[in-house]
């Protein structure tokens, strides 16, 4: 079968809406916590709360993911998500000009980020209403690579900002574009009414929701495909700067593995047909830990960077499982099962990086990011079954 392309992907009008709003959200993220941490490190002088700062954002995503992912299928999506964007706007305000002490810094931003999945879950969701059959897909592709770009930029500009500005001038920007991109989306979305209808409480349905999507099979099994393989890209990338000895040539390995993402989302959204596509997906999921096995040998910058740029193109098996995902899951809780992925993958993260972390205390970093790419191919194979598409022909939309 024929697959999109990336004209007729932007010739949507609600895709462009999504795609500059989605940038803008990543960019604005990056800076706001860039800014939250030098802010912290200002007042206190202290790595450790400076880096607790950096990584407020976050920790939210995994409590808000397990309880309130409801929301994004019982709220319309435009509404939630301009929501989203104020709520930013407002607490990037307050955390720049409101002189609140450090605990609560910390808290506002802990409290505001538990219901940051439920806007990413009702944006994700969105996506495959405006882009139905193969342009999902690959609309997805082009919101990965542009995720990655997001993150490069927005750590540049943050730079920029913080030293024309200081922190409380590059929070006031942030809170600009939160502005900006829900106006974008109140004038550029139209309103969609709610997918599901409430039944009790949002923590109790998200709960129940989300113990229906784990015990289907095929969900479960579309879900740990997902997540797996990434938890131990992520406990190896977490090795690169012991690695590289704490310099700076550790971010030229990492910005390679952004770059090797960004290429192989590329090529194998804009050159693999649909079926081909999912037939990738296992050989490049064991392709993901292949070339950290290297590092057993100690390969200086430019091998290593060969070698992360390598495995993280493998990334683009995740695009093979696209569809099925989509098709596997009811419409009515689309937007919870988004956000249980996109939750689950996290955390994933977090526990690889820490157990990789803690190996790495233990044999060094070198060896413990081969042994994480040995696990990688490991848990790709384990996972066989799931990553090769079934038989079934690929079905029209």
């Amino acid at each position: 079968m024929k697959g999109a392309t990336f004209g007729e992907v932007f010739a949507v009008r609600e895709f462009r809406v999504l795609f500059g709003s989605f940038v803008l959200l990543i960019a604005g993220d990056v800076i706001k916590m860039l800014a939250l941490a030098v802010l912290v490190y200002e007042r206190t002088s202290s790595p450790g709360l400076s880096a607790a700062a950096y990584m407020a954002g976050w920790l939210p995503f995994i409590l808000g993911g397990l309880l309130l992912l409801s929301l994004a299928d019982r709220v319309p999506p435009r509404a939630l998500m301009i929501a989203g964007e104020l709520i930013r706007a407002v607490t990037c305000l307050l955390l720049a000009y409101a002189g609140l002490p450090v605990w609560a810094l910390l808290a506002l931003v802990l409290v505001t980020g538990l219901f940051s999945p439920v806007f990413f879950a009702a944006r994700a969701a969105m996506l495959p209403e405006i882009l139905p059959g193969d342009a999902f897909v690959l609309g997805r592709s082009v919101l990965n690579v542009a995720s990655a770009s997001a993150q490069i930029a927005g750590l540049a500009a943050g730079g920029a900002f913080l030293g024309l500005a200081g922190p409380s001038g590059a929070l006031a920007v942030t809170a600009a574009l939160s502005v900006v991109a829900a106006a974008v989306l109140r004038a550029g979305l139209p309103h969609q009414p709610a997918r599901g209808a409430a039944r009790g409480g949002a923590v109790r349905e998200t709960l129940r929701v989300n113990r229906r999507l784990l015990a289907d099979g095929q969900v479960r099994g579309l879900l740990l495909a997902g997540w797996l393989p990434c938890v131990c890209l992520a406990g190896a990338e977490a090795m690169v700067v012991p690695y590289m000895g704490g310099q700076g040539q550790a971010g030229v390995v990492l910005a390679a593995a952004a770059a090797g993402m960004a290429v192989g989302e590329f090529a194998v959204g804009r050159f693999a047909a649909p079926t081909l596509r999912e037939r990738l997906s296992l050989p490049l999921a064991v392709l993901l830990g292949i070339p950290w096995v290297g590092y057993a040998f100690g390969p200086e910058v430019v091998w290593a960077s060969v070698l992360a740029g390598v495995a993280t193109a493998g990334l683009a098996y995740q695009l093979g499982l696209q569809r099925r995902f989509v098709d596997a899951v009811p419409e009515e809780v689309r937007g919870q099962a988004f956000g249980l992925q996109s939750a689950g993958l996290m955390t994933g993260q977090a526990v690889g990086a820490a157990l990789v972390g803690a190996l790495g205390e233990a044999i060094g970093p070198g060896p413990a990011i081969a042994v994480a790419g040995g696990g990688g191919i490991l848990v790709a194979l384990a996972l066989a079954g799931v990553l090769r598409p079934s038989p079934a022909p690929y079905p029209a939309r």
